[in-house]
Formats: structure tokens, C-alpha cells, sequence
């Protein structure tokens, strides 16, 4: 019974037609969708139909897609189209709405009006009255303008499209710096809601032309200190796509004050997975950048002394893919000065968590995994060989072994070779456990 009521559906979608129950009992009715209201691209009930320069109407999202793909000819005439921008069929529209409420007892919903997409010209003429306000001061008209940059960006993909392309993110970015330039305390608002829009619109590359300025760091790091979640989301998604571009804006950031702790703060009590993923990208770049710069070294203390290894060891026992490999290379980089190491030789989960990451996650994860151990082996003051020991007891020879045979990157290959060498020398003193047993391991928190 149920595989003849699929086939009879699925002959009806291919000769246009809904199969509707009329009652609980379960009576298959046939209604027959009129040809001229299917798309001829997805030969569904047409939704938003737009009808193209050849003249042939579509469904607009079949035929935005078609587009999209690089066509410029009609589907069905293979023509070349005049012009790509669909014009709306009110007309066709107002049937299809209408044979929808006559057969509404069959079950047929009548489709909503859809919204008129934002143009190229909409977006521009928005951009003039942002730049209006803020040359008047209009701190009220610029965070209305913002809202409505949001709200249409939400809308749909394609208006958010519409929005990247007419270089939006750095219109707000420039509005962004010239109120925070003044009054902070008197631009909350307006800064707030232009923050909000950037975290939507983003990533672009004008947008950081303006927010590295000292007074929009500042005030961007303001935000990102605040008590309210999405605000904090908000502006730690706006520095994700500032600090990796430009080394100068990692120190800058490093020197604001308090936004170390903030950056902290997101990775211990995480807001969500997007946003624990920016922090840990941001703090990447800043501890790199401090490696490379005596004089930041403060930023690396910092983050030692309020407890980022251990943070960083605990989350990687069970962390997914993406924040598993910015975790790691957090990890590395804070590995290269005596206090992140010695930090990290303290901790139970170190070495159990090193060697089962080499090959159980990505490339990038067993390059940062391998370059930590190298690290740690290689600069251990104690002279009992305590990290090689328990590396060797975690089977890290055995998967060290197994990675030159698979392959890998050339700096890589060599770190793991001079790890096998150091190793070798405790190998027949000591008994291997299982890298996955964390149950009998003191953790320190």
C-alpha cells in the first residue's frame, strides 16, 4: 500500500500534479498544477516567478542559481540573455496565489507575496545616507540605517550577496571609526548596532582599512568586554577578520588593555562553537606574534599565568576538527617560551594528548602535535628523559614510525626523525599503555 502511494506521488510530481489526502482515511486526490505556474527549471509551483529579458518566466531562485553558475543564456530558448536581473511577474503571481486559495481544501497552502530583493542601486543609496549622518552627527539615523542593513542581509543570501558586493562592510567600517573617534559614552548605541551589521556582512577586506584604527580597536575591544553575550560574539568575529591580515593589529591588540582577558574569557566560558573558533584564530596570531617579538612577551605571560594551557589540554581530550587544529597550534606557539612549556610539563593530559592527536585528526593537528612534542623533548631541563619516557609508554615510537612511512611535510618529517632518535634511547626501559585510557590520569582542575 505504501509503495503504491509513492509511486503515484512520484508519477504525479512528474506530470505536474499534488496528491492531496481529502480526509483521515487516507483517499488520494490528484490535483493537476496548471503548466504555465511550474518553473520550467525545477517544474515546481513557482514561488517568486521572474520573468527573464527572452521572456520566458521562472521560478527566481531556479534561475538565480542558473545564473550563479556562470550562464548567460535562457534555459529553454538557449538565447542570449540581454539582461541577467529578473523582473518580478505580479501578474503570474496573482494567479498562482489564486489557484492556490481555490484548492486550498485539497490541502494547497497559497504562497506569501515574496519580498522585493535589494538592488545594487538600494544598497548605494543607502551607503549616501550613512555617509550623510555621520557627516551631521546623526548618531540615531546612522544606527537606524545600520538596523536596516541587518534586517536585509537576514533576509536572504541573495541580498547579503547584493549587500558584500556594493562594499557595504567597509561604508559601516568608516562610519564604525568617525563615531568612535568621539564620544564613546554618548555613541554606544550607534557603535553597537554597526558592530552587529559587520558581524553579518563579514568577511571583507575593506572593512579593516577602518577598524585597525586605534580608536575603533579600542572601541571594538570595548564590546568585546561587555556582559552581553552577543555583543561579545559580535565583536570577536569582527577581529577574527582584522588580526590575521596584519601583524601590527595582533600587537595592537595585544597592548589594549584588556582584551587578553576578554580573548580568555571566550575560550574558558565559550558563548558558542563560531565564536570559540575566532578566539582561538586570534590569539593564534597573537602569540605567534609575540614569538617573533621579545618585547610582547607580556602577552604570552599573561595568557600562561590566567591558565590557557591547561584550558587548551583539556579542551583537546574531546574537541571537534576545526577547534582542535587552532587549539593545537595555540599550543605550539605558546611552546616556544619556558613559561608555556613548563606549564605544559606539569600537566597530566600533556603527552596523552600530544601522541593521540598525531594521527587521529588532520594533517594540520599531527604537524602542530609533532612540532609541540619536538619542543618539549628537545628543551626539557630535567635530564631524566621524563617527557620521552612517557611519550614512548603512550606509543608515540610506534605512531612517530607510522608517520614517516604515510608521509608528510619536510620540516615536519625531520622533527619526527630526531623525535625517534631521542626516543630510542628509552625504548627497552619501558612498558606502553594505551594513548585513549585518560581514567587514571590526576587532571589539575
Amino acid at each position: 500500500m505504501m509503495i503504491s502511494t509513492w509511486r503515484k506521488r512520484r508519477a504525479a510530481r512528474l506530470a505536474g500534479k499534488q496528491l492531496r489526502p481529502e480526509s483521515e482515511t487516507g483517499d488520494i486526490h490528484e490535483v493537476t498544477i496548471p503548466n504555465h505556474f511550474r518553473c520550467p527549471i525545477s517544474l515546481e509551483l513557482m514561488k517568486d516567478p521572474v520573468t527573464m529579458s527572452s521572456g520566458i518566466t521562472y521560478d527566481r531562485e531556479s534561475i538565480e542559481k542558473w545564473i550563479e553558475a556562470g550562464n548567460a543564456t535562457c534555459p529553454m530558448t538557449n538565447k542570449v540573455l540581454r539582461n541577467l536581473d529578473p523582473i518580478p511577474n505580479h501578474t503570474i503571481r496573482k494567479m498562482i496565489q489564486d489557484w492556490c486559495v481555490a484548492n486550498r481544501s485539497y490541502g494547497i497552502e497559497r504562497i506569501p507575496t515574496p519580498r522585493i530583493p535589494l538592488s545594487s542601486e538600494a544598497a548605494l543609496e543607502i551607503h549616501s545616507k550613512i555617509k550623510t549622518a555621520c557627516r551631521k552627527g546623526d548618531q540615531a539615523g546612522c544606527q537606524n540605517l545600520a538596523a536596516k542593513i541587518k534586517a536585509l542581509a537576514k533576509e536572504s543570501e541573495r541580498n547579503k550577496r547584493c549587500l558584500v558586493a556594493a562594499e557595504t562592510a567597509g561604508v559601516l567600517s568608516s562610519a564604525f571609526e568617525e563615531f568612535s573617534k568621539a564620544s564613546f559614552d554618548d555613541h554606544v548605541a550607534v557603535l553597537e548596532e554597526i558592530l552587529s551589521s559587520l558581524a553579518v556582512l563579514l568577511p571583507h577586506d575593506k572593512a579593516s582599512t577602518y577598524l585597525g584604527s586605534d580608536a575603533s580597536m579600542d572601541c571594538v575591544v570595548w564590546f568585546l568586554k561587555s556582559e552581553d553575550l552577543s555583543t561579545r560574539r559580535n565583536a570577536v568575529l569582527v577581529l577574527k577578520e582584522l588580526v590575521p591580515l596584519d601583524n601590527r593589529k595582533a600587537d595592537m591588540l595585544s597592548e589594549t588593555e584588556g582584551a587578553v582577558e576578554a580573548l580568555f574569557k571566550l575560550i574558558k566560558a565559550p558563548i558558542c562553537p563560531t565564536a570559540t573558533k575566532a578566539s582561538l584564530l586570534i590569539i593564534y596570531h597573537m602569540v605567534m606574534s609575540s614569538s617573533s617579538s621579545p618585547t610582547n612577551a607580556k602577552t604570552i605571560a599573561t595568557f600562561v599565568d590566567l591558565g590557557l594551557v591547561s584550558l587548551l589540554l583539556e579542551m583537546l581530550v574531546d574537541a571537534e576538527r576545526s577547534i582542535c587544529e587552532k587549539a593545537l597550534g595555540v599550543l605550539d606557539g605558546i611552546c616556544d617560551w619556558d613559561q608555556g612549556r613548563e606549564k605544559a610539563y606539569n600537566h597530566a593530559l600533556t603527552i596523552p594528548v600530544l601522541v593521540r592527536k598525531i594521527h587521529r585528526v588532520s594533517d594540520l593537528a599531527m604537524k602542530f602535535s609533532v612540532s609541540i612534542l619536538f619542543k618539549l623533548c628537545m628543551n626539557e631541563k630535567r635530564g631524566n628523559g621524563g617527557v620521552l619516557v612517557e611519550a614512548i609508554q603512550r606509543n608515540g615510537f610506534e605512531k612517530l614510525l607510522v608517520l614517516l612511512q604515510v608521509g608528510c611535510e619536510e620540516r615536519t618529517r625531520e622533527k619526527a626523525t630526531q623525535l625517534l632518535k631521542l626516543l630510542n634511547v628509552y625504548r627497552s626501559r619501558v612498558d606502553c599503555i594505551d594513548t585513549v585510557d585518560f581514567k587514571n590520569l590526576k587532571k589539575p582542575f
